[in-house]
């Protein structure tokens, strides 16, 4: 029951060394610097805004290293519901003041507290029921479950009127809080997991001591769930984690019911019992209830998700896009921020980090393709969640290909269970397109000149039909110290078809450090201006350049077809 890890996020140099001492309170947080501005951050970015708002949508806890205000602001367009907040605290850039802002129920004055000691200050709490009792009663500890939050809220209100209180059930974290304790009060906190029904004199908390082990052949799966718990009078929020066969593991009913019920799913094997599992996995007194295809297990003490069976194993192939870190999409950086391992050629995995410290990295030769796509359904069948990487787009001449092979001619069933997905990223041809204009405006062919893994003469037979058929062309892999004469031919077959003065844009380390950008024509096209990290786009016949304002050369292809004057 471990909670997210924060993001630091600074605006300079000023702020770096407050931000690595809290850092250090929390392994695995990554401070995030703006560029140009910060030498030494873990990551870097170039709009405060942008950025500051992904994580909040990601629910990210934030630290910022600056004015609350700018937080604020900020943040302000993303205000919803109270309830929903991950907690956002702004900090001094000198760490003379810890301010929490945002996430109350998110546990932001925990943070408030633990970076506050850190840096030797005091927190500033703001929140009355905090200042008054010492603690938030709407955000109980990890293991445990508000029941109402709007009740809750007028609940605190009473208590802050000056009403007494009484604890019903264990509430541990409740010993050092002031409360107006009285056995006779009104109001009481109630723990426990059995199911009541919301009055305004009630706190009703909920230990997350339940176990449901569940069918994934059962119809209306979630309705089922609530059904059962409802006769055995257990209260819904009091399920810590649905637990299913292994055999189910791909059961997309099972995944949907723990969603809705907004529960962990873990796995068992097959063939063990419901006795067998809670005498292999809980290590506390229990009580059983429910039937075969439901049955319900109690446990006197919190129970932890990751204690119980194993997850269902993920492997994500992801595309990191040309290099630059503003061109991945934030669904390939939150499955990086998730993974357990990352695989693939050590130069792309570089670029994909950086990692905490307990993430593995699997870095191989770019020739290993098949062996690293099986080491990965291996990693991902043990129940981890694998990263495979690619640059670009990892459905483009990438890692896409060579898992879903590894996975067809695969007869493991754990490897069939695997939660695979595949994330899009900016293909090398897309960045270099954007960069000059729109030169792939209309249709267009993606060719490799690598015979590797093609013969050579089926490269020419495409090469020759494609540039019958007039399409835009972009090269992958053009010119290696292999093969340096197979580029010279590429051209020699697209000249018999282009007029000389034909359009072309090479692209080299497109969004990564000192990218060039050149247009030319193809009569000025010559392989020793290409190496293999450049990309080369030819244009079709209705390929245009006009200057730019800046001196360079816009490129695009109109959508339209025939001759344009002045193109």
């Amino acid at each position: 029951m471990t909670r997210p890890v924060p993001a630091i996020v600074i605006l300079g140099n000023g702020s770096l060394a407050t931000a690595r001492t809290i850092a250090k309170l929390y392994p695995g947080a990554l401070i995030h610097g703006l560029a140009e501005r910060v030498e030494g951050a873990d990551r870097v970015y170039h709009e405060f805004g942008a950025t500051l708002r992904e994580l909040y949508q990601q629910d990210t806890p934030i630290i910022a290293l600056c004015a609350a205000g700018i937080v604020i602001r900020t943040l302000a367009p993303l205000l919803l519901e109270k309830g929903a907040e991950p907690p956002v605290l702004a900090v001094a850039e000198d760490g003379s003041a810890v301010v929490p802002l945002l996430g109350g129920l998110g546990g932001v004055n925990v943070l408030a507290r633990e970076i506050a000691a850190g840096l030797n200050v005091a927190p500033a709490i703001t929140t009355s029921g905090e200042l008054r009792f010492g603690t938030c009663l709407l955000n109980p500890p990890s293991g445990y479950a508000l029941g109402d939050l709007e009740l809750g809220k007028r609940f605190v209100s009473d208590l802050l009127a000056g009403e007494t209180v009484r604890i019903e059930g264990a509430a541990p974290w409740l010993a050092q809080a002031q409360l107006p304790e009285d056995a006779q009060a009104r109001l009481a906190v109630h723990v426990s997991p059995v199911e009541r029904v919301p009055t305004a004199n009630e706190l009703l908390i909920y230990p997350r001591s339940v176990l449901v082990a569940v069918s994934g052949g059962i119809t209306d799966l979630p309705n089922a769930v609530r059904e059962a718990l409802h006769q055995s009078r257990i209260a819904v929020q009091s399920v810590a984690c649905l637990l299913a066969a292994d055999t189910d593991m791909a059961s997309p009913a099972l995944r949907e019911a723990a969603l809705e019920l907004g529960v962990p799913l873990r796995f068992t094997n097959a063939g063990a019992g419901v006795g067998e599992l809670v005498s292999n996995a809980i290590s506390q007194p229990v009580s059983v209830l429910g039937d075969d295809s439901i049955a319900i297990v109690v446990a006197e003490q919190p129970l932890d998700p990751l204690q119980i069976g194993r997850p269902r194993g993920r492997l994500a192939v992801i595309g990191l896009g040309p290099g630059a870190a503003e061109l991945m999409v934030p669904a390939v950086k939150s499955e990086l921020a998730r993974a357990n391992d990352v695989l693939g050629y050590e130069t792309y995995v570089r670029m994909a980090g950086p990692f905490r410290d307990d993430q593995v990295l699997h870095c191989t030769d770019n020739r290993e393709e098949m062996q690293r796509a099986r080491h990965a359904f291996e990693l991902a069948a043990q129940g981890r969640s694998v990263v495979v990487v690619s640059s670009g787009d990892p459905g483009v001449f990438a890692m896409a290909a060579a898992v879903l092979e590894a996975l067809h001619e695969s007869s493991d069933p754990a490897w069939h269970r695997v939660d695979l997905e595949i994330l899009p990223g900016v293909s090398a041809s897309l960045a270099t397109a954007a960069q000059a204009g729109a030169p792939l405006g209309h249709d267009f062919c993606v060719i490799s000149l690598s015979d590797n893994l093609k013969p050579w003469s089926i490269i020419e037979k495409r090469l020759d039909l494609a540039a019958q058929a007039d399409l835009a062309l972009a090269f992958y892999n053009p010119i290696s110290r292999s093969r340096p004469w197979q580029l010279g031919q590429a051209l020699d077959i697209v000249s018999r078809h282009r007029e000389p003065q034909t359009p072309v844009v090479l692209g080299r380390d497109i969004g990564r450090p000192g990218q060039t950008l050149r247009v030319i024509t193809l009569g000025q096209l010559t392989p020793d201006q290409v190496d293999m990290r450049t990309m080369v786009l030819i244009g079709s016949s209705t390929t245009c350049t006009f200057p730019r304002a800046d001196g360079g050369e816009w490129v695009y292809t109109p959508r339209w077809y025939g001759t344009k004057p002045g193109c």
